[in-house]
């Protein structure tokens, strides 16, 4: 019996946060957050303007503390006086008192369930403060941070991850409170997109319509970072998935805007639909296993290889109705050709459209056909393509948080650091993160750890257990150094 595949935006209901709709008939929007420490009012405001000068609707603030959450307030007005209708979201970890503060002055309130305390009805007081003033809510749930119960139910799972949104939500709705979003986010691609498929499936078995933010979270910086994004965010967006984004790259914030945008614009009327004689067992929720053949390059393509190539403006559903309809059992190649002149644009748009594919199993290798880049360039990001979707790692992968105004370094200058002397190492991934609220659970797949402990104090990690506390940071890289070296891993750059 054929069935069809065809490309269609999932319903969600529409949530107002301060001017910006998003969810129902919405243009999907874009979000960042700021770096700098909360507290700061002045700094805080004018690297608010320049995230909104940039193209964001949506800019997510810190409050970890009073002061913080104090702060709010006249940062809200400052924007509002100086013109700027940007909708502003209190990011909130471990401290419901401060939520409460947050939600008196800010348009949402995020919180993450894994470390948010409800057995004193502080979910219900916070809600009542944000029926009260029009603010909406985010239940945003971080892979690395589940809640210990949850944990030890699912382990670090995107079932379990599942599991914790969907607890949140139902407290939600008994309370009859909708003007809320959801998200899902791990540094890890192939988790963060399983995650918010179970996610949307649980949903719908309940009757729920909440939109959801996307992001991969610690993607890290430059081409790899945009890649890393592109994949997760792209596979979901392919999938119709998708009512806000952020991309998270450890850069200055107005940084991540127009990578966002490119994702969003790439996606716009964007149509599918094609017949396959069967889906042969395939469930984007079930990851198929892979064939035993490496994942390659289009420089490395033999015989043994079958290049599957795509033209339409879907090629996710392109190639995917292709590959189910095929009878070659050999391992696919994805083809597409990208006129674009940009690097940055070719890299993304390769992301966005393969990745899905890759984490799913249906292929294995990537030809990107961009006559304006030269093969070295066609070849690296290929290569970074493959790893991002955790196919094949060529190169130390840097597991690095984008920052905001819990980090206790400079973050941007350190991670330059920690490339230019580790880079050369293979198969290694390293976390850089700024401070211990995500940062130990969010690396969670890393070797190694760099991870802020107080101002200008680092702990370092081997796995998830801290091997040194807080060394001053002139002296940590060198430590970790000397870790790596004593653990057999190390070798010096050719």
């Amino acid at each position: 019996m054929q069935q069809v595949l065809k490309y269609r935006r999932r319903t969600a209901h529409e949530v107002r946060i301060a001017g910006v709709k998003i969810g129902g008939e919405n243009p999907i929007a874009v979000q960042s957050m700021t770096n700098t420490p909360t507290s700061d009012v002045e700094c805080s405001v004018e690297q608010t303007k320049s995230i909104a000068d940039a193209g964001a609707e949506i800019v997510r603030l810190t409050a970890q503390g009073r002061r913080e959450g104090e702060a709010l307030r006249p940062i809200v007005e400052r924007l509002r006086e100086d013109g700027y209708q940007t909708a502003i979201v209190a990011d909130i970890h471990f401290t419901p008192e401060i939520a409460m503060i947050a939600a008196e002055a800010v348009d949402k309130v995020r919180i993450n369930p894994g470390n948010f305390r409800t057995s004193g009805g502080e979910l219900e007081r916070l809600i009542e403060i944000c029926r009260r003033r029009g603010v909406a809510l985010r239940i945003g749930v971080n892979h690395g941070s589940l809640a210990r119960r949850i944990f030890d139910e699912y382990g670090d799972t995107p079932e379990g991850m599942v599991a914790s949104a969907m607890e949140f939500l139902r407290m939600c709705r008994v309370v009859d409170f909708h003007d809320v979003v959801v998200s899902m986010k791990s540094s890890n691609t192939r988790v963060m997109v399983q995650a918010y498929r179970l996610l949307v499936e649980a949903m719908e078995r309940e009757g729920m319509t909440y939109p959801l933010h996307l992001g991969v979270t610690e993607a890290g910086d430059g081409i790899e970072g945009r890649i890393k994004s592109a994949v997760g965010i792209g596979a979901l967006l392919a999938d119709g998935i998708g009512d806000t984004l952020r991309v998270s790259l450890t850069e200055e914030p107005a940084n991540e805007v127009p990578v966002g945008r490119a994702l969003v614009d790439y996606f716009k009327g964007r149509t599918a639909e094609f017949t396959v004689a069967s889906l042969g067992g395939y469930s984007p929720t079930e990851f198929r296993p892979r064939t035993s053949a490496k994942p390659i390059t289009h420089s490395e393509i033999t015989s043994e290889y079958d290049v599957v190539e795509a033209t339409s403006n879907n090629p996710t559903h392109e190639w995917r109705a292709a590959i189910l309809n095929r009878e070659d059992s050999r391992p696919v190649v994805l083809r597409r050709r990208y006129d674009e002149t940009n690097p940055e644009l070719v890299a993304i748009y390769a992301a966005a459209d393969m990745g899905s594919l890759l984490l799913d199993g249906l292929a294995e290798g990537v030809w990107i056909d961009a006559p304006a880049l030269d093969e070295a360039t066609i070849e690296e990001f290929e290569l970074i393509l493959l790893q991002a979707s955790r196919l094949r790692f060529s190169r130390t992968e840097y597991i690095a948080c984008p920052s905001c105004g819990r980090t206790l370094y400079d973050i941007q200058t350190t991670l330059a650091e920690i490339k230019a002397r580790t880079s050369h190492l293979k198969d290694l991934k390293i976390g850089v993160m700024g401070c211990i609220v995500n940062g130990p659970g969010e690396m969670a797949d890393a070797d190694y750890g760099y991870v802020g402990s107080s101002a200008e104090h680092i702990t370092l990690y081997r796995g998830q257990q801290i091997v040194e506390r807080n060394i001053h940071q002139s002296e940590a890289l060198d430590h970790l150094i000397e870790i790596i070296k004593r653990d057999g891993r190390w070798h010096d750059p050719k």
